[in-house]
């Protein structure tokens, strides 16, 4: 992935100009104590260098003359890598991963300015790491300070964001052979876990039979805490205590995907786990399914991205309204969102690096990002009957024999020239091939 990164950082610095734009790599999380989680670069800084330790920074300077790309990381330390792991060092950085220049990240203060003095704009996220902000901060203040004497030197602070995440959205065929893979080993667990799940058994056991496969074909792990909610704990939409047992006559909805060299799945399938459909949970499983088929159908290049999701609301509403769960005028309940306390959450979210991926929804009211090939977005409508629900003065009571039920289908979507791709299309969700 050499000259993949390196194309990204082109882009990136042919969008920058004469600005500078700094990286600074995801700080360790510690678990408990002293003891840390395992390691996860922050997403930007690993899109744009594949650089996977802590304690790093990446700058991009298009206008300096001879160091375009720049590192500042660990030094080698042969202590501290016998407790906690091999580190590239500062001449391998540059060997590695095609900086330019590379130092120790303590010269940072002494070796940053010379990259900066000739930018006329820095590109920084103020992300959490407060001790960073201020470092950055602190260099653009003496710039400025010194900026009536000079006549050059940056003037403004501008987000990463802006110019970087429109980049990010767009999947490059490398990027799509990781994502496809991700998917496929998300198949596979979801496959394993619909014929594995019975009554009896504990949400537990089913999760770990789905992250067993993904570690096992070479995922990272779980891309999120695995959901597994059976019956009513479907209805909490992040459930993730995962300890109760399966009773016989529950939909079990598992929401689960993995990562796959830091690209993610995102799959949610839910099926009754002896195998045959109550008619209230069919009747509601076919609304569901329904919305994500016309939802689905409508992600497409040139399509506004939030017409899958007015098109699952619209099949939703209907739904309720046709088994007495709303009742009214199908537009008006529409425009006052009388569907919401039944399906609270929006239709999807980009899918990439992240699980809930970089990328606006919105230019703006009334201009709503337009779809690309190479975009992929999740497609994940559901129904919720929250227990205690309270209807609106003017809906009806809800009847008891709905109570509990939760669903939700989610498949992961790449736009094509030509119309879609369903990246997941190989976890069964037709109630034909969920009954037995």
């Amino acid at each position: 992935m050499h000259t993949e990164h390196q194309q990204r950082r082109d882009r990136l610095m042919a969008k920058i100009g004469n600005g500078t734009a700094i990286f600074r790599s995801a700080p360790m999380a510690v678990m408990h104590n002293d003891v840390e989680y395992a390691y996860r670069q922050d997403s930007n800084f690993y899109y744009l260098t594949g650089f996977n330790e802590a304690q790093a920074v990446a700058v991009l300077a298009p206008h300096h003359p001879e160091h375009k790309f720049i590192l500042f990381v660990q030094p080698k330390d042969r202590e501290k890598e016998v407790w906690s792991g091999y580190r590239c060092g500062v001449e391998a950085a540059k060997e590695m991963y095609g900086a330019d220049e590379a130092y120790p990240i303590h010269e940072l203060d002494e070796k940053l300015p010379q990259y900066l003095e000739k930018a006329d704009k820095i590109y920084y996220h103020l992300g959490r790491d407060r001790a960073f902000n201020e470092t950055v901060l602190n260099h653009w203040q003496k710039m400025m300070r010194t900026y009536p004497r000079r006549g050059t030197g940056p003037t403004a602070i501008e987000d990463t964001a802006t110019v970087l995440h429109a980049l990010r959205l767009t999947k490059s065929e490398a990027e799509l052979k990781l994502m496809r893979k991700a998917a496929n080993i998300a198949v596979e667990a979801h496959n394993h876990a619909m014929k594995f799940a019975t009554p009896g058994c504990y949400e537990y056991e089913v999760q770990a039979e789905i992250e067993h496969i993904f570690r096992l074909r070479g995922a990272m792990g779980p891309a999120y805490p695995s959901i597994v909610a059976a019956g009513k704990n479907a209805c909490v939409l992040h459930y993730i205590e995962n300890d109760s047992q399966i009773q016989n006559d529950d939909l079990l909805l598992i929401d689960a995907g993995c990562s796959y060299g830091y690209y993610n799945s995102d799959i949610t399938r839910t099926f009754p786990v002896n195998g045959k459909f109550t008619p209230e949970q069919k009747i509601l499983y076919e609304i569901v399914l329904e919305a994500q088929k016309q939802a689905i159908s409508q992600v497409k290049p040139g399509n506004p991205y939030n017409l899958a999701h007015d098109v699952a609301v619209r099949i939703i509403t209907e739904g309720l309204v046709e088994i007495g769960i709303l009742k009214g005028e199908i537009d008006k309940l529409i425009e006052e969102e009388k569907y919401k306390p039944f399906y609270m959450h929006k239709t999807g979210h980009w899918l990439g690096l992240d699980v809930h991926d970089v990328g606006v929804y919105q230019h703006g009211e009334d201009k709503p990002q337009i779809l690309q090939p190479g975009q992929i977005t999740t497609v994940e409508p559901g129904i919720y009957i929250v227990p205690d629900t309270k209807p609106a003065e003017d809906q009806p009571e809800i009847d008891s024999r709905w109570v509990g039920i939760g669903i939700r289908i989610e498949d992961d979507v790449l736009i094509t020239d030509t119309g879609n791709e369903v990246l997941t299309a190989g976890v069964p969700k037709e109630v034909s091939d969920l009954e037995r």
